[in-house]
């Protein structure tokens, strides 16, 4: 079966059947996955592989809330050993496979792990992680070869067909750890049949105009470790989409998947958009991308004017949403943001956003303070930690930190993050506004701003540029930069200094880590932050 005709088989199949045994038993051979070296995988295969990793557990001694840590790339084996759990009523962690090995074995003794399923490209981290964690030999696993770990192929091969006493699991998803060690985000587990799509699922795909079957192709371009990105593309097969894996993300190869693949969908992050931006315009106008449906993006704010340039290109089909781990959110359409530009959109259906003072009293629109959110009855806690549970909500809502405001037409507005707001003389300074015009000077590749000790001020603004490609850092560049800003930016808000950088600390879903640049600056003065 070719791709393009399973692409748009779903369409012709059954789209009232969801849920990836359902599909599988119902339309075995259609397509579930494209893995990133262009296999293709069935539903059939990929519920198989499923049900052998989960039987695999099962024989382990695993039960209903145990956990599973899977540290693995972008691919099948990672899909399989996901709705395993999802199966079995475990808990699965996807860990970040940029951690390094005392990393990884606190997530394996802090999340109490019974087994963990690696990938022969981390080997060095997983040994290293699994003995400092005291994980039990016949509790390692390993997709290639992993000294020490037995081969993925042997979980489960003597058993046959679904678990016994199957009821669903959950992700258990790690914060980012920026101010600390990270910590667990667990929900209770539903104790519901696996087969049942939570009606949240369809929900959800809902608000960005997704529904079930209908022909859908998701483009997975991100490490599935992320939450959004897992969700995604979970979501997307258990509604009988096609999921199409990258390993490694690439503008052209982007654009390329997209043509070949008649690609609906996908989840994306501000930085590709801008390295979609920076090809040239007769790569962009080289492929046909008006398959588009939904293109997804949300997790670090986006430029306005990159955002409109994204418009002109792909059309109404770019979606923004403001969202967390622990639940509720906003989205807002490419037409609708037109008419609010800047804004991240309105609440959910369902969802509650309000903006509250440091007294926790809620603000009126168009005042400033800190965002707080909630979604129906959702309940979550931080894994171990009651007090940072408590300490980011008031009441039933609960907040990521971020400062903005809401208009009189109830839109969402974002500022910064409340950590990373500079105060310099008493006057509040948000860091994304700078680094939002900065980004867009030609000569710079990547940029983040943040304030540094001032004697007299408290603190002053600090810019951090990685050049673009084949620019040198240099004394005229620094007088460049700072001469473009104060032509788009108030005088209180410009850069007192500016230092370089050759990569900025990001992860592939965009995410900065400012703290590892700014600490420094604040150590040398006797202070971290």
């Amino acid at each position: 079966m070719s791709t393009d005709t399973a692409a748009h088989s779903g369409a012709s199949a059954n789209t009232e059947t969801i849920g990836l045994w359902n599909i599988a038993a119902e339309t075995p051979e259609r397509l579930a996955v494209v893995d990133p070296d262009g296999t293709e995988i069935s539903y059939a295969t990929l519920a198989a592989k499923a049900n052998a990793y989960a039987g695999g557990l099962r024989e382990l001694g695993l039960g209903t809330g145990d956990v599973v840590v899977v540290l693995q790339p972008n691919g099948v084996e990672l899909l399989a050993a996901y709705f395993a759990a999802i199966q079995s009523g475990l808990y699965v962690v996807l860990v970040n496979w940029h951690l390094v090995g005392p990393e990884v074995a606190y997530i394996l003794t802090d999340s109490g792990a019974k087994a963990f399923l690696a990938h022969e490209r981390f080997a060095d981290i997983a040994v290293a992680a699994a003995d400092e964690a005291g994980l039990a030999d016949n509790a390692r696993f390993a997709v290639g070869d992993v000294p020490g770990f037995t081969d993925i192929a042997r979980l489960g091969e003597s058993t046959q067909g679904r678990p016994a006493g199957r009821t669903a699991g959950s992700p258990m998803l790690y914060t980012s750890g920026t101010t600390g060690r990270p910590k667990g985000v667990r929900r209770p587990l539903t104790g519901q049949d696996p087969d049942a799509v939570p009606a949240a699922s369809t929900w959800f795909f809902g608000i960005f105009g997704l529904r079930q079957g209908d022909g859908h192709v998701h483009l997975c371009g991100s490490p599935l470790y992320h939450t959004a990105v897992l969700n995604f593309v979970a979501i997307s097969i258990q509604l009988g989409h096609s999921a199409v894996l990258m390993d490694r993300w690439d503008a052209e190869d982007m654009l390329v998947l997209i043509e070949r693949h008649r690609v609906t969908h996908s989840h994306m992050v501000p930085t590709q958009f801008r390295r979609l931006l920076a090809l040239p315009e007769e790569v962009r106008a080289r492929y046909d991308v008006s398959s588009l449906r939904a293109m997804i993006h949300g997790a670090a704010p986006c430029p306005q004017e990159i955002k409109r340039r994204m418009l002109e290109w792909w059309g109404p089909v770019v979606i923004e949403y403001y969202a967390a781990t622990e639940g509720g959110g906003t989205s807002i359409g490419g037409e609708e943001w037109l008419r609010k530009p800047g804004s991240v959109g309105r609440p959910w259906p369902g969802s509650v956003v309000k903006v509250l003072d440091d007294s926790g009293a809620e603000l009126p629109p168009g005042q400033t303070g800190t965002v707080y959110l909630r979604m129906g009855g959702s309940s979550f806690e931080y894994h171990k930690d009651k007090a940072k549970t408590e300490k980011a909500r008031v009441g039933d809502l609960f907040t990521l930190g971020d400062v903005g405001y809401l208009d009189e037409d109830g839109y969402l507005f974002l500022h910064d993050r409340k950590n990373d707001m500079i105060i310099s003389g008493g006057v509040n300074i948000y860091p994304a506004e700078i680094e939002n015009e900065l980004v867009l000077h030609p000569k710079v590749g990547d940029v983040a701003v943040f304030g540094v000790p001032h004697a007299d001020w408290g603190e002053q603004v600090k810019a951090v540029v990685q050049p673009a490609e084949g620019v040198a850092p240099s004394e005229e560049l620094t007088e460049e930069l700072l001469a473009y800003a104060a032509s788009r930016l108030a005088k209180f808000k410009l850069p007192r200094s500016v230092d370089y950088v050759e990569l900025l600390p990001r992860d592939p879903n965009g995410k900065l880590y400012k703290r590892r640049l700014r600490d420094p600056y604040w150590r040398d003065h006797g202070t971290a932050i």
